[in-house]
């Protein structure tokens, strides 16, 4: 795991990276609305358009990109003793099949919650898979009974 480095992506990571969210939906026996090529332009657009918002950390070996995990920034109403409040999600962890059970999922999810501690925010959320809450649970992540969700 040596030649394994987590950073934050750049610009030209982010066709590699939309790569990785269209094996995803592959993997999971989804079909794609668009071409692949239409997918990866349009994502990449995305990522730069909000950029403010979402920042991606990249899992690379050598060169090659084998995972990614982003975290969503959100702002928060000020109170009294905050004037400057943020909270943030992380979405879209992957690692690549080959890759995962040795711990780099486990790495990038360390990862992405120090960047939110260097981003000053409050607390780091995340909506999980039933398949990854125990990695989540493992890396410091536990149910809230005031987190409540509903679908409009």
């Amino acid at each position: 795991m040596d030649d394994v480095t987590i950073r934050l992506a750049t610009p030209a990571d982010l066709p590699a990276v939309a790569a990785l969210r269209w094996d995803w939906l592959l993997e999971n026996g989804d079909t794609a609305a668009v071409t692949h090529d239409e997918f990866v332009t349009h994502f990449v657009t995305w990522a730069r358009e909000n950029a403010a918002t979402h920042r991606c950390l990249v899992l690379v070996r050598g060169e090659v990109v084998i995972g990614m995990a982003w975290l969503a920034l959100v702002p928060r109403v000020p109170t009294p003793q905050s004037p400057s409040r943020r909270s943030g999600d992380v979405q879209c962890v992957y690692v690549v099949p080959g890759e995962r059970a040795s711990g780099l999922g486990g790495r990038l999810i360390d990862a992405v919650v120090a960047l939110g501690g260097e981003l000053g925010l409050e607390r780091v959320t995340v909506h999980s898979t039933f398949r990854a809450i125990s990695a989540y649970c493992r890396h410091g992540f536990a149910a809230s009974p005031r987190l409540l969700q509903t679908y409009p």
